[in-house]
């Protein structure tokens, strides 16, 4: 009965680094501010329009690598409102055909809806960076799952996006996207040694 005291301070002293990790040291750690003054300026209706290439890789909850794919984006806006269309190509021959409709406001808060999302996600464009949350039911191929997804998209001064998401269930990491995009003439301008 002695070592219950020092069970209990364990556990608490655990649960606080935890905390402490995931609120100061950790991807979910950032915040918009943190990009307000920091490199080129996001602006989603100018970076996210038009013909766009995508590739990228998912990581799996192990942190190895489960999936490769590309994509081609079709973004367009009217004031404040946009549509992607989004076609992704998966190493595993799956093909992915997804539709975002995108709202921002004066403030830069933005609203992100799809038919694979719960309800509707919302996000913050300032800076440098984009942010966006939301719930994400996952295809039956895939499991059917429903996901809380943080998604980062940085702007490099080349006009590329970095993009980083994480996707979790009950708070635990399950998978990781890495992806770059770019306005589609940009990537064949590159091919081209331009």
């Amino acid at each position: 009965m002695t070592f219950l005291p020092y069970i209990l301070i364990g556990v608490a002293l655990t649960l606080v680094a935890v905390f402490m990790q995931r609120r100061y040291v950790s991807f979910w750690a950032q915040n918009p501010d943190d990009y307000a003054d920091h490199g080129p300026q996001f602006n989603i209706r100018e970076h996210l329009n038009g013909p766009i290439t995508c590739e990228g890789i998912i990581y799996g909850p192990m942190g190895r690598v489960t999936s490769r794919f590309t994509a081609h984006f079709e973004a367009s806006w009217d004031g404040n409102v946009g549509t992607m269309k989004e076609v992704f190509h998966y190493d595993s021959g799956n093909v992915q055909n997804r539709e975002w409709k995108l709202t921002l406001g004066n403030d830069g808060a933005i609203k992100a809806e799809a038919p694979d999302v719960i309800g509707a996600g919302s996000g913050q464009q300032k800076g440098s960076a984009v942010l966006l949350n939301y719930r994400i039911k996952l295809s039956d191929e895939a499991g059917g799952h429903v996901l809380d997804t943080t998604d980062w998209m940085y702007l490099m001064s080349n006009g590329s996006i970095m993009n980083r998401s994480q996707f979790r269930k009950f708070g635990i990491k399950v998978a990781e996207l890495v992806a770059t995009m770019r306005p589609a003439d940009q990537g064949a301008k590159a091919y081209a040694g331009e």
